[in-house]
């Protein structure tokens, strides 16, 4: 590909990618909040949330087919299309049954675009290069998810204003893919299928399993603070305003290290990069339960985990493409995708879970748990010869 045109879809994909971001980063804790004034408790409110990322696991094992046969372009037109159509619906359809639909359908086309525009440039970016490119991309994401929560404060102007303002937004920016020529991903020796979907990705854990523990951190730390955190926040003296300044600091941190720390790993490699922030990032979630629960000590918290571990996924993605055949890409983004989910399933179930069963005075152990469990394993992982 030429260079002027790389540099024409990767800042269409990017903006594409950063409005996604921000839909996101608006719709977990405004859901959270309405259901917190609503009286639902923390644990329904937290499985609630893990709706969205059903649909995403769920997705994940025809999509693969999908895009192969209608390429990289009508995939994202797709998604963004069932992004756009069900914010729309959720200020005329307000239940909870209704709303766990909605959620649902949300990760479906999330995972469309976010798969698609994440394979397309995995698979076109020059290896020396993939860190910066994905570092970038994940900053596009990150500052979209960053401005997120402060859509949400409209809440208490109107709770129908930021679900609107959010579809209006995807449906102007996924409209530009249209400026762009479709392409499909790298041919397959196995024909497509359930099967051969599933065997593509038994392939992909044997040879890069270790990648895929950083895009499940992730999808905790999304799911786990912006629909848990909300909650912890409330019950521990936070008003919503507060909570909303709070949490795009997380994303911030990330923003600010992300393409350094991607342009590191390049250099430096990612396994040892990744060692390093996983060690740093347990500790640093360990501090929270047993810091005061102000709106300053809660972002300083918020940001210099961002720094940290918020490149965690864009991390993840390059790792995986560095230890996968190129013919496995797909399979291997999907199962960047399905890890997502399960760490964002799992996130706001155990954190809402225990947040009740402390009465609110425990939420961000559960975390570094995890973090630390990681740390361990990519001390005895070992790391595979190079792929082609």
């Amino acid at each position: 590909m030429k260079n002027s045109s790389f540099k024409k879809l990767f800042i269409i994909l990017s903006i594409i990618v950063a409005v996604s971001g921000f839909s996101q980063g608006m719709l977990l804790p405004l859901i959270s909040v309405i259901f917190e004034r609503n009286g639902i408790s923390s644990s329904l409110s937290g499985i609630h949330a893990t709706s969205l990322y059903i649909g995403v696991f769920l997705s994940s094992f025809f999509i693969e087919g999908l895009v192969r046969k209608s390429g990289f372009k009508y995939m994202i037109l797709i998604g963004g299309a069932i992004v756009a159509l069900s914010l729309l619906l959720f200020p005329t359809l307000k239940t909870l049954s209704i709303w766990f639909i909605l959620r649902l359908l949300i990760g479906v086309g999330d995972n469309m675009l976010h798969f698609s525009t994440q394979t397309w440039l995995t698979h076109i970016t020059p290896k020396d290069k993939l860190g910066r490119t994905i570092s970038v991309y994940g900053f596009s994401f990150s500052a979209g998810f960053m401005l997120g929560p402060l859509l949400a404060k409209l809440v208490d102007v109107s709770e129908i204003l930021p679900f609107i303002i959010s579809a209006i937004l995807s449906i102007i920016t996924i409209s530009l893919v249209l400026l762009i020529h479709n392409e499909f991903p790298s041919s397959n020796v196995r024909p497509i299928n359930m099967i051969n979907t599933l065997r593509n990705f038994g392939d992909v854990i044997k040879t890069s399993w270790i990648a895929f523990m950083f895009p499940l951190l992730y999808g905790l730390f999304e799911a786990g603070l912006h629909s848990n955190f909300p909650i912890f926040g409330l019950r521990n003296g936070l008003d919503v305003t507060s909570i909303t300044l709070i949490l795009p600091a997380f994303s911030l941190g990330a923003i600010l290290f992300q393409v350094p720390i991607g342009m590191f790993s390049d250099i430096h490699g990612r396994k040892k990069v990744l060692t390093f922030l996983t060690l740093i990032g347990s500790i640093i979630f360990m501090l929270g339960d047993f810091l005061p629960t102000t709106t300053f000590v809660m972002m300083a918290l918020f940001l210099v985990a961002g720094l940290f571990t918020g490149s965690f996924y864009g991390l993840g993605v390059s790792f995986m493409t560095d230890l996968t055949p190129k013919h496995n890409l797909p399979a291997g983004n999907l199962m960047i995708a399905m890890s997502f989910s399960v760490g964002s399933m799992i996130g706001p179930m155990l954190g809402g879970t225990i947040i009740q069963l402390s009465d609110g005075t425990i939420f961000f152990t559960m975390i570094a748990a995890f973090v630390f469990i990681v740390f361990l394993l990519l001390l005895v992982h070992k790391t595979p010869q190079q792929v082609e």
